[in-house]
C-alpha cells in the first residue's frame, strides 16, 4: 500500500523538541479534518514516543530522533518515531505497564502502555545498540456532516 502523503523531519534528542514533534504531527494532519479527540490521541502518543528516544536512547548523549508521518487511503496514520540509540534488548518487556529501565521515581513505565491506549496499533522493532522504531497506527473517521 502506497502512502497518499508523506513528511519526514529530524531534531535533537532535547526534551524543548517533544513539543515541535507534536505540532509537526498537528500541522502535517490539520489537511485530513481529525477530530479534537482523534487530534489530542495522536499528540499524545506521539509525545510519549519522543520521550521515550529522549530518555531511553540517549541516556547520556543528544541524538537524532527521525519522525515520519505517512497518511495512507483511507485515512490510515502512521507515524514512525526512530532513534539511533541504545536499543531495547526485550521488546515485549519493555512494552508491559510498570516497566522502565529509568529511575522509578521519576518514570512510571506506562510510556508504551499509553501509546497503546490512543492508538489502533503500536510496532516496536529494536536492536541493541542501533536503535529503536516505534510506528504509531490510528485511522482517522470521517467527520458527520452538519
Amino acid at each position: 500500500m502506497k502512502a497518499e502523503n508523506t513528511t519526514k523531519i529530524q531534531f535533537d534528542s532535547l526534551s524543548i523538541n517533544e513539543a515541535y514533534a507534536r505540532s509537526v504531527v498537528a500541522a502535517f494532519l490539520a489537511r485530513y479534518d481529525p477530530t479534537v479527540p482523534q487530534l489530542a490521541d495522536l499528540k499524545t502518543a506521539v509525545s510519549e514516543a519522543v520521550t521515550n528516544c529522549i530518555v531511553h536512547a540517549y541516556p547520556d548523549r543528544i541524538g537524532p530522533v527521525t519522525l515520519c508521518v505517512a497518511v495512507y487511503p483511507e485515512r490510515e496514520v502512521h507515524i514512525t518515531v526512530t532513534d539511533k540509540g541504545v536499543g531495547i534488548p526485550d521488546v515485549p518487556q519493555a512494552m508491559e505497564p510498570l516497566f522502565t529501565t529509568g529511575n522509578p521515581e521519576e518514570r512510571s513505565g506506562l510510556g508504551f502502555a499509553v501509546m497503546q491506549s490512543f492508538m489502533d496499533r503500536v510496532k516496536v522493532t529494536s536492536r541493541p545498540g542501533k536503535g529503536t522504531k516505534v510506528v504509531l497506527i490510528k485511522r482517522l473517521s470521517v467527520r458527520a456532516s452538519t
